[in-house]
This record gives structure tokens, sequence and C-alpha cells, in this order.
């Protein structure tokens, strides 16, 4: 199959390692910098090019956008998607796993566990929005932010409230959630392929620090998940509507709590922690499943 991967940065390692799956399993790779193709938006014939050249349709399109670029990367992925390639990611379950308070709102829907979270704009609501979700401490986080980047951990109310009314003051779109202490600044990491969890790794903060982040310092290791936290991780991808996915949970005294739904999660701690071929499965995944013109739209909202 030719098979084309969104890419900014050929050199990055999740890049580098589709491209190798690729070869190996005897498909055509071709990596393309998303914010250099542009698009001929016609009824008849949709088209795509890149530096100047026609991009005849690809059997795959593995969308790895970064946050930063969603609007115009979910583009051209949809006009990938109307010219009848199959999108390892559809560009629908993408936009709608990128809104925070969005993708929250329909997990929630659909009943599953998560740390109570609060969203207001007025600055006289703040006392009411801290006093909903437990009171302090608990975490603020910037909605637009990335990689452990605009989460601030208030240790007090008087903390919550000068943080708070900060970001507000700057227009700034946040939403504030409990913090679980039972946690231990750790979380869980579970690599969705389809309907099951392929590969799932522990982040474990740096002392002093709640942020498990790989980009903020934090180890990972293998970790042996329960059913129930296999479930949510599946469950979870499954509402977003990815077929790849990291789902991001926290251990609570209540259950598996679901942090985060991330579209292009990042292969080179999970693949370094677990000893998984991780690219190798993603790549299977579309030997499978991969049909023209088979983009629909899974989940709701």
């Amino acid at each position: 199959m030719k098979i084309a991967i969104l890419s900014r940065n050929k050199s990055l390692y999740s890049t580098k390692r589709l491209v190798e799956a690729c070869n190996k399993r005897g498909h055509e790779p071709v990596v393309l910098d998303v914010l250099r193709c542009y698009m001929d938006i016609a009824p008849s014939k949709p088209e795509v090019h890149w530096k100047g050249d026609y991009l005849p349709s690809f059997d795959a399109v593995i969308p790895r956008i970064g946050a930063s670029v969603t609007f115009y990367g979910t583009a051209v992925l949809r006009q990938f998607e109307m010219m009848g390639s199959f999108p390892l990611n559809e560009s629908v379950a993408i936009t709608r796993s990128r809104d925070k308070l969005r993708s929250l709102q329909l997990l929630a829907r659909k009943g599953v566990g998560l740390p109570n979270t609060g969203y207001a704009h007025d600055p006289d609501d703040i006392k009411d929005l801290i006093k909903m979700v437990g009171g302090a401490p608990l975490v603020i986080k910037l909605l637009e932010g990335t990689q452990g980047i605009g989460v601030v951990l208030a240790e007090t109310a008087k903390a919550a409230e000068s943080v708070i009314e900060a970001f507000m003051g700057l227009k700034a779109n946040i939403m504030v959630q409990e913090y679980i202490k039972e946690a231990g600044g750790a979380d869980i990491r579970c690599l969705v392929i389809g309907d099951k969890v392929v590969a799932a790794m522990k982040r474990q903060a740096l002392p002093g620090e709640f942020r498990s982040n790989l980009h903020r310092g934090g180890s990972a290791s293998v970790v042996r998940i329960t059913p129930e936290e296999r479930a949510t991780a599946v469950k979870a991808a499954r509402i977003m509507g990815l077929n790849v996915a990291g789902v991001d949970l926290l251990r609570s005294d209540r259950g598996p709590l679901v942090m985060e739904v991330n579209s292009s999660p990042g292969l080179e701690g999970i693949e370094a922690a677990t000893g998984k071929d991780i690219a190798s499965l993603i790549i299977q995944f579309i030997e499978k499943y991969a049909k023209p013109n088979q983009t629909r739209t899974r989940g709701k909202g």
C-alpha cells in the first residue's frame, strides 16, 4: 500500500518508526509536512497538492498532527478522506479529542470515570467553582496546553483563587479539576489500537513534581493494568472515535479516572518501557481495515 504520514519532522522518533514499519512490511511510506500541503476544494474532484505537485490518493493516511496546527492539519486530512483515503484516525475524531472540555463532556455523558471538573467564565464564580470540585488542593489547566505546559497545582484555596483570576485576566480558557492525591504523582498511559490495549506504562513524576509527563522529566516503566482499567481505556478511545489513542488514567480510590485521550500518542516512551513494536502493530491495523471510501464518524459529538 501507499501510505502518507502527515508529520512536520521526518526525524521525530514516532515518524521514523512508522516509516521503518511500513518498509519492513512492504509498503510505500511518504512523509508529508502537513503545512506544505494545500487543497483544491472542488465538488467533482478534490485534490491535495504538495510543493507544487499534485498528490494522488493514498491507500491510507497516518496523521501525526501537532496540537498547534490542529485546525489546518485536520482540514488536510479531511481532504484526503474526501479523496477516498483510509485515515488511521479520522479528522472529526482528532478535533473532538483535542478539545479538552468537549472530550470530557462526551466521556462524562457515557459514564466514564473522570476527576471532578469545573469550568466557568466570570471571576465572581471562582469561589463556588473551587468548592464544586472539592476544594484545595486542586489542579488548574489551560485548555490549549500540551505535555504538561499550563498545568498548575494550587495547594490552598487562596492560591487557587489567585491563579484562576490571573488566567481569567489574560482571557485564557481554563478548567479546574480535583487533585487525586492517592495517584501519588503517577498516571498510566494505555496505548489503544482498535478495541484492544496493546501496551501500558506507568509514568512517575519527579520528586516534588506532580506532572508525570516524560517531557517534564517523568520516568516510565511497564505496568500491569486491571480489567477495569483496560475496559475504561478502550471505551474512552471508542467514544472519541479514535482507532489509535493514548489514554491517560489515574488510579483513584473510586477506580480508574480518565485524564486525557491523545490522538497522536508518542511511541518512544512506551516502546522503550514495554519493548513492544507499536509501530508495526499500527501498520498491521491499517493492513486489516484500510479500504477506500470507508471514512465514517465513530462516536457522537
